[in-house]
């Protein structure tokens, strides 16, 4: 009875055991683990490069207060040591670096005095519900109207969607923001001209509140779409045609395989591969379309704020802002990787660069 219960305890232990080396020699481990040191060296690098380039523009923060006649000069030495303006940028940097791997903590915004992480985590929620819907509304569009017109090819459907196409990526963020806010005003109470919410928002339902969040949405999602999702749509028609000119495909159809199922299951597998590799570009390339959208529209998100430090030369809010598009780029790579995966399982991720 002992020896079976001890044999049991063993087979459940080397199953344990088995099971644990399995998880971590495995392919996804083993990538997140190269992906992950890669990631660490690359922001290490670019903080290091943004915080020196930062350093070369003449004047600091204090600039503005060094104007000010009544301000002494025993004051501004004492807060050049309180924001550790009196060091070298060498001893800033590794300063604000020890900081960060010890304490988690970016440091303290100068113009707000305020941690600069709490800063970010208020902005990052508005940013990211931005950027996701643009991206989900553009992929959403794009996509089929790519398919209809590889399908459509020199038909009268195909040249409309070109057209559009063309007319879409000749309008860059800067003008669409500035035609959608002509277009608020003068639609006024249609569309909201600015902010993320009403006076009232405080005083809605929940249900009132999501609403009036979505009202607000409409216009700066549009104005990132726009141009992402003309040349979304182009590239996916190209992406198509192109699988649909190959020899598989032509077997396909001459084994008699209903068209629909040549086109969505065969062909379009393969043309969307090329596009998951867009995805990460899209996600961090956002964020700088967010800054002309931010600020038209007078949306609370992480884009105004960094254009906010950068121009107050803030400069623990502009590095930690720099970082989180760091931090982005890498994320939507490594997402885009994983689709890539899902959807062609054929492909090794130890083979993706």
């Amino acid at each position: 009875m002992t020896s079976n219960r001890a044999s049991s305890l063993q087979q459940r232990f080397q199953s344990i055991s088995s099971g644990f080396i399995h998880a971590i020699t495995s392919e996804t481990t083993v990538y997140l683990v190269k992906r992950l040191l890669q990631a660490l060296l690359t922001l290490l690098l670019a903080s290091a490069l943004s915080f020196f380039i930062i350093q070369l523009a003449p004047g600091d923060y204090l600039d503005t207060l060094r104007q000010n006649p009544q301000i002494d000069e025993q004051t501004l030495k004492s807060l050049e040591a309180q924001f550790g303006l009196d060091k070298h940028p060498i001893e800033q940097y590794f300063l604000w670096l020890r900081q960060i791997v010890t304490k988690g903590d970016f440091g303290r915004s100068f113009a707000y005095q305020r941690s600069v992480t709490s800063l970010l985590w208020e902005r990052i929620p508005n940013t990211v519900l931005l950027s996701l819907s643009s991206m989900i509304l553009t992929w959403a569009i794009a996509i089929p109207l790519g398919i209809i017109g590889a399908v459509e090819q020199n038909r009268w459907s195909d040249r409309i969607l070109r057209v559009i196409s063309y007319i879409g990526q000749g309008f860059p963020t800067l003008i669409t923001g500035l035609l959608l806010l002509t277009l608020a005003q003068n639609t006024s109470p249609l569309f909201p001209i600015g902010g993320m919410t009403s006076i009232d928002h405080a005083d809605l339902t929940p249900l009132g509140k999501v609403l009036d969040v979505a009202w607000h949405l409409i216009l700066p999602t549009l104005a990132l779409s726009i141009t992402s999702f003309a040349g979304l749509q182009r590239i996916m028609r190209g992406e198509l045609l192109d699988v649909l000119r190959q020899d598989y495909i032509q077997t396909a159809r001459a084994k008699g395989l209903p068209e629909n199922r040549v086109i969505y299951v065969h062909a379009l597998r393969n043309a969307v591969n090329p596009l998951m590799t867009l995805l990460g570009f899209e996600f961090a390339g956002l964020l700088g379309g967010a800054f002309i959208t931010e600020n038209y529209f007078n949306w609370p998100g992480l884009g105004r704020l960094i254009l906010q430090a950068v121009t107050a030369r803030d400069l623990y809010l502009v590095m930690a802002s720099l970082m989180m598009g760091g931090v982005m780029l890498i994320l939507g790579n490594l997402l885009a990787d994983f689709l890539l995966k899902a959807v062609d399982p054929r492909i090794k991720l130890e083979d993706i660069n």
